[in-house]
């Protein structure tokens, strides 16, 4: 019989493989680290995401001040808030995420990404132009782009497999919190009447502490076992401290094909990657344009912004904790427990968010009516809708290979970012020169929203129950036989130009047409 190309790489591993398999053996599932050391390093890689996630939707709360005292036109507001960090994130987390773990140093990468972004979300306060909050977003998505993958893969490794859905759950209440605490400070500098660039120099600084903090107070955890280990596994990345710098390069060559040769023949990764790419597009137009939206629907009552952020902060908390909880409560029966939390309850969540979108219209325009209406869907549409994250990554991180699985992880958000910028992008031009205080501009961004969401919860649910099967197929370890054939690599290859095609025209649409 014909061996495959993995098996082939396998039989020309070198003699370091002896070693390698001996120490990748003794991974363990529960690591030997203390409770109180965990909790510190929760807390801190919880507030580094935070501050992350903050910087991010800060923007969509200020919309309007910023678009005016900017002089932005809707095309650039939407470039800001897409493309111009998605690109240079998608591109910039492959090489930090494989240094980060080539090297040996995730927290060290980690913490010069956070020194890095904070200096650009401050700059982004100082901006006086387009093009110089252009920059600083670009420089934020650099810092940016490792440290939900570099997170991950430290929590990954500090928590044994019963507990650590929770524990990634805990690192995305951070998205959560991040919109929540971004609108009461909206809503407080509005009040006091305090240019929306403070808030983007004050989160910069606290972003540098945090990062100090996380390199005093963060230990890199030794490897854990995955849920696939095999001889292939285990011989992936099997570089070695000693020999010369040329060896070492060409260790590392190899150790990135046999990595992506690994994620492309297993049978789920991709058609998981698509459908959770599907997810964030819809959840990254939410989170954007919702609050604008909202706050045009409902124009005299100025303390929906500070509600609207309590129930994100408090719904969307309650709900991804209570999702790793009962993920880590179900794991010994079923391991398929996060894909359907992720597509059933995307699936209903999409109803409650049309009636968040035409909650003043079913009650016949009246705000007072509309108002209830709206607290009562957006509590439900986040209860059903954001089980999810914490359970679905940790899940990506327990199937990928434990050497390389930050270098796995950052493939999984790379290309899902490429994906859902494009949200931003495709409604920053369908606004474009319609003024933000317009029944059209109001109009325009009901019809985006009550398409763009739906669609894309009900993408990502019907891709996740289809790729139900294909994960059991995987942990049961068949792609590791069955190898990489033609048909997969040309699927690839097309999959990876409409992509890079969708990208491109995008961008650039946005460029020539910003004005």
């Amino acid at each position: 019989m014909e061996k495959s190309g993995i098996d082939q790489e396998i039989e020309s591993s070198d003699h370091d493989t002896t070693d390698q398999l001996s120490q990748d053996n003794d991974l363990t599932l529960r690591p030997n680290v203390p409770v109180w050391r965990i909790a510190i390093c929760l807390t801190l890689l919880f507030l580094n995401y935070f501050l992350a996630q903050f910087d991010k939707f800060v923007l969509s709360y200020f919309q309007d001040e910023v678009v005016t005292s900017l002089s932005l036109s809707q095309s650039e507001y939407g470039l800001l808030s897409g493309y111009a960090t998605g690109i240079v994130y998608a591109l910039l987390a492959l090489p930090t995420a494989y240094v980060a773990d080539y090297t040996k140093a995730r927290v060290w990468v980690l913490m010069v990404s956070a020194l890095w972004w904070s200096l650009c979300v401050i700059f982004q306060g100082l901006s006086n132009n387009f093009w110089q909050i252009l920059l600083a977003r670009i420089g934020m998505g650099i810092g940016q782009a490792p440290v939900e993958a570099i997170s991950v893969s430290l929590i990954s490794d500090l928590m044994g497999k019963e507990y650590v859905f929770f524990g990634e759950s805990v690192l995305y209440v951070g998205v959560y919190v991040g919109e929540a605490i971004s609108a009461q400070i909206a809503v407080a500098f509005a009040r006091t009447n305090t240019s929306w660039s403070t808030a983007l120099i004050a989160i910069g600084i606290v972003g540098i502490v945090v990062a100090l903090l996380v390199r005093l107070c963060v230990r890199d955890p030794p490897r854990q076992s995955s849920l696939v280990d095999s001889t292939y596994v285990n011989q992936l990345g099997k570089h070695s401290s000693n020999g010369s710098t040329s060896r070492k390069l060409v260790q590392a060559r190899s150790d990135i094909a046999a990595t992506f040769r690994y994620i492309l023949c297993m049978h789920s990764f991709w058609l998981l990657t698509l459908s959770a790419a599907f997810r964030q597009l819809a959840g990254n137009v939410f989170g954007y344009y919702m609050p604008t939206y909202l706050s045009s629907l409902y124009p005299s009552h100025p303390n929906l912004l500070s509600r609207y952020g309590i129930i994100v902060g408090v719904v969307g908390s309650v709900a991804v904790l209570l999702g790793g909880i009962l993920t880590s409560a179900f794991w010994t029966r079923t391991k398929m427990l996060p894909l359907y939390l992720t597509g059933v309850g995307g699936m209903l969540s999409s109803v409650f968010v049309l009636l968040m979108i035409f909650s003043r219209s079913v009650t016949g325009g009246s705000e007072g009516n509309g108002v209830p209406v709206l607290y009562g869907t957006m509590a439900a549409a986040y209860m059903t809708a954001e089980l999810w994250l914490g359970a679905v990554n940790s899940l990506i991180a327990l199937l990928l290979p434990p050497r390389y699985k930050t270098f796995g992880l950052s493939i999984w958000a790379a290309t899902q970012v490429l994906i859902y910028s494009a949200g931003p992008e495709i409604i920053g031009l369908a606004l474009k020169n319609v003024d933000s205080s317009s029944q059209a501009y109001l109009d325009r961004t009901r019809i985006a929203l009550a398409v763009i969401i739906p669609i894309g919860y009900w993408l990502a649910g019907i891709g996740l129950l289809l790729a139900l099967p294909l994960v059991k197929t995987d942990l049961r370890r068949d792609f590791v036989a069955t190898g990489l054939g033609s048909r997969r690599i040309a699927g690839f290859s097309f999959f990876a130009f409409v992509i890079g095609g969708m990208v491109i025209g995008l961008f650039v649409a946005s460029l020539v047409y910003k004005a």
